[in-house]
């Protein structure tokens, strides 16, 4: 575990704490690692969940599935991104969605019970990490807004303005590229891949925009 404490100090959830410190609390967060193959899941649906993860390597998808197999990507998880601090609580519930492996994957979990209540070892910033993962809790809520924003828009051309503003704006350049592919894109903004496609194209006709693959310049 040693060799990713430097790779934790980068991480919103032990912002400000130096790294010896890190390597002091990983025992009492009792922390593991764990590995996952691409389309494995990590998470169910309907799971009760006591561990908080930081994706270490690997992507991972935040995702919905109807009764008929449709899926919806709620949000995506990067390397130094966490999930599961949503159902930290146990009146949080069941998990509503599921965490599936885009590509292989490697986990560093922590005890959630541990990581709330401070202990009597030397873990002088257990409540730095507390005030980080509230902090981590609010800016993912944030995220969700932005996203509402997005599907919320009254056609597929008005969601793909929506998002490739937001992610232009990100990038501070007009020319920027986004985590999804078609498939993906589509299940992120609620729309018909074939119809999105195709706005996409005619977009493009118009002198609106330019892509290849995933890669996008707004004109």
């Amino acid at each position: 575990m040693k060799e990713y404490i430097k790779f934790l100090s980068h991480t919103k959830l032990f912002s400000g704490i130096s790294e010896s410190d890190i390597e002091s609390m990983l025992t009492c967060l009792q922390a593991n690692k764990l590995t996952f193959s691409k389309g494995e899941y990590i998470f169910r649906r309907g799971e009760n969940i006591r561990r908080i993860g930081i994706l270490v390597s690997g992507l991972l998808h935040i995702q919905k599935d109807d009764y008929w197999g449709n899926c919806s990507i709620i949000n995506i998880i990067k390397p130094g991104n966490m999930f599961g601090e949503a159902y930290a609580f146990p009146s949080s519930g069941p998990l509503l969605n599921d965490v599936v492996c885009v590509e292989n994957s490697v986990v560093i979990f922590f005890d959630i019970q541990k990581m709330l209540t401070t202990c009597n070892f030397a873990c002088k910033f257990h409540s730095m990490t507390i005030s980080n993962l509230f902090q981590a809790v609010a800016e993912k809520n944030l995220n969700l807004i932005r996203k509402l924003h997005h599907v919320t828009q009254k056609n597929t051309r008005e969601k793909l303005i929506s998002y490739l503003s937001e992610e232009s704006e990100k990038a501070k350049s007009s020319s920027f590229s986004i985590p999804f592919n078609r498939k993906q894109l589509a299940d992120f903004l609620s729309v018909d891949r074939s119809a999105m496609s195709n706005e996409l194209c005619k977009m493009r006709d118009e002198g609106l925009l330019l892509f290849d693959k995933n890669n996008f310049t707004l004109l």
